[in-house]
């Protein structure tokens, strides 16, 4: 038995910081966790991509453009992942270290700024869709959704593009990469910069428009509780079922989706900042926050399984589709 894990042990990169006590067990759990995250994650997303291919309900709801957006994004986080797996596992990836490591740190980056600023964009048009129903269709229109996928990705590009120029690390504590750990330092300014123009506006956007829409909610529901009481008839139980009530359910639904990435992400964040301020330097807690971001990107298919009746629907018709074919 010792043998065969001195074995595995002679093959994994074991992370900084973790060599001077029980190296073997750490690198083989450090190992299994992100093996076990990238598999979750790669199939999770194209399960959410195949399925939202396979209803078409779903693309009843404008929210469908950035989800699929979100689901395309978290599945090249999954792809992207195996850039560190195959670093544990002692593979070369047949460039320079620091290269590798910048690159996959900016391509991380870059994808959960596209998943953060699409559940912005879903919190604004669900605020529309309640606030404005007259005068949504005008509003919120394919053409437009479209410009603003794009120019999520654009921004998300060019904010994090400053750290391949020596400015900071655009987020991610290199835990795997030995060169990112010692040679690219966090740095408070930049670190700032990127707090100011994309998380700190992404929670206020997010804040302030789902408060809002909860508020109008619970006044709707008010409203038709007093009618029933006034005139307790089929009209008025009807008229009320028909009003906020599917917009209600499915902003709870993309409401979950936001509370779970900002749980995940809340550590992160502290810890990025604490870093950067040379406040806190834990190679394991950098393991943990990060990967524990990381993980977000398989929660929102379990969220969305599991809160939308009509996701639930495409995926049993694709399961059906599948198992008939094999």
């Amino acid at each position: 038995m010792s043998s065969s894990v001195i074995n595995i042990s002679e093959h994994l990169s074991c992370p900084l910081g973790f060599g001077h006590y029980n190296a073997v067990d750490i690198c083989i759990l450090e190992t299994v966790v992100i093996v076990l995250l990238t598999f979750l994650i790669i199939a999770g997303n194209l399960t959410v991509i195949f399925v939202f291919h396979c209803a078409p309900l779903l693309h009843h709801y404008t929210t469908s453009y950035f989800i699929q957006t979100m689901a395309y994004a978290d599945l090249f986080v999954g792809v992207s992942c195996l850039v560190p797996t195959l670093s544990l596992l002692h593979y070369s990836t047949g460039v320079h270290e620091s290269l590798t490591c910048q690159v996959f740190g900016y391509i991380i980056s870059v994808l959960k700024s596209v998943s953060m600023a699409c559940l912005a964009c879903i919190s604004v048009d669900r605020y529309l869709a309640i606030t404005k129903p007259l005068s949504y269709n005008q509003l919120v229109t394919p053409c437009r959704l479209r410009i603003c996928i794009v120019l999520i990705w654009i921004y998300s590009c060019l904010i994090f593009l400053p750290s391949f120029f020596g400015w900071g690390k655009p987020g991610y504590h290199g835990d795997i990469f030995e060169w990112c750990a010692t040679s690219w330092l966090t740095n408070a300014y930049f670190t700032g910069f990127i707090v100011c123009l994309l998380y700190a506006p992404a929670a206020f956007v997010i804040c302030f428009t789902y408060f809002h829409i909860f508020k109008i909610c619970r006044q709707h529901t008010k409203e038709i509780n007093d009618r029933r009481a006034r005139f307790p008839s089929h009209e008025v139980d009807a008229a009320g079922e028909t009003g906020h009530s599917p917009d209600r359910r499915y902003a709870m639904v993309l409401f979950r989706i936001t509370s779970v990435f900002y749980m995940l992400w809340l550590p992160y964040i502290i810890y990025f900042l604490l870093e950067s301020s040379r406040v806190l330097e834990n190679p394991a807690l950098s393991f943990l926050t990060t990967w524990l971001a990381i993980s977000n990107s398989f929660c929102n298919c379990v969220i969305y399984s599991l809160s939308n009746s009509v996701f639930r629907l495409g995926l049993r018709r694709l399961s059906e589709t599948i198992c008939s074919s094999c």
